[in-house]
């Protein structure tokens, strides 16, 4: 199978629905934007042997690959639209592109985001994925805009996603799905627009992601470690390993967002509606800096920081 027959068997799904022209020719051509809204373009890449083992299962690598650039659409509050698909094979292994392409496409048809175009190569595997989505002028949820007296919140569990990697084979099915298939919390962003004030998706850890708010906001922040949502499985850990696993383990793909008090009800009411819990875990303050305060308001050291790729 070479090349195009690649393509034209696994990627290419017929007419695309959200644009002139789709995979086929040498550049998509995209529909101009509806009148009051503009485009947000996030990319993602995942490589094997750094973002999943050898051998992984390919309908997991699909999801994955999708998701995490959705959750960046998800931060903020973007709907998904289309998206592009650079892929590094070392053979073409029709097996593993019928597993790897039943994962994407499932995410990518629940949340109508067509793929349009890309590229394939050989090499060894990695994936790269450039998104495209659609949000209304001037209402993108953005890390400089949180402000001193903001509520912090995080939505879901924090922790599972890292436990499974500390736990290896020994992981249980719930923390290897957190790792594995994360959710995009896609509409939770979109509810948010006009609630939150900052939001960041938490992919490296929740301390290190609310750095990045914190400094691109010229404020700090203060986070309640007994408020923090943790997974279950953090209880069998020795006490002090959760927090680093919590806090900096990274890989969770949650919302982490601020909002003024007066938002309280309505933005529980949005966990509520989608069925996922959303947690109030702290504060921006004024000043720099990001602190983790205990039960009796004591700020705590870490073990750990926000995962770095090049640290």
């Amino acid at each position: 199978m070479g090349e195009f027959e690649l393509i034209r068997r696994f990627f290419d799904r017929g007419p695309s629905r959200r644009c002139e022209l789709g995979i086929g020719d040498d550049c998509a051509i995209l529909r101009p934007p509806a009148p009051g809204t503009t485009l947000a373009v996030a990319t993602d890449m995942l490589v094997e042997g750094r973002h999943f083992v050898a051998g992984a299962d390919p309908v997991a690598v699909g999801h994955k690959a999708l998701a995490v650039n959705l959750s960046d659409l998800a931060a903020m509050g973007a709907r998904p639209l289309a998206f592009t698909l650079g892929l590094a094979l070392p053979q073409a292994d029709e097996r593993w592109l019928e597993a790897f392409t039943t994962g994407m496409f499932a995410l990518a048809d629940r949340h109508e985001c067509e793929l349009i175009g890309g590229d394939t190569t050989r090499g060894p595997r990695a994936i790269c994925v450039t998104v495209l989505g659609e949000v209304p002028v001037g209402v993108a949820l953005r890390r400089d805009r949180a402000e001193p007296g903001d509520d912090l919140w995080v939505s879901g569990e924090l922790g599972g996603a890292a436990l499974a990697i500390h736990l290896g084979a020994r992981a249980g099915r719930c923390e290897r799905a957190r790792l594995d298939r994360p959710e995009p919390r896609v509409a939770l962003g979109i509810a948010l627009r006009h609630l939150a004030r900052a939001a960041i998706d938490i992919s490296d850890g929740l301390t290190g992601d609310l750095g990045h708010i914190c400094e691109r906001s010229r404020v700090g922040a203060e986070v309640d470690w007994p408020a923090l949502p943790c997974a279950p499985g953090l209880g069998a850990l020795p006490e002090e390993d959760r927090p680093g696993i919590a806090l900096a383990g990274g890989d969770d793909y949650e919302l982490l967002f601020s909002a003024a008090p007066e938002n309280r009800s309505p933005i529980e009411a949005i966990g509520a509606r989608l069925g996922l819990p959303l947690t109030r875990i702290g504060r921006i303050v004024a000043g720099q800096g990001v602190r983790v305060l205990d039960a009796r308001g004591r700020p705590m050291t870490l073990a750990r920081s926000a995962y770095d790729h090049f640290a």
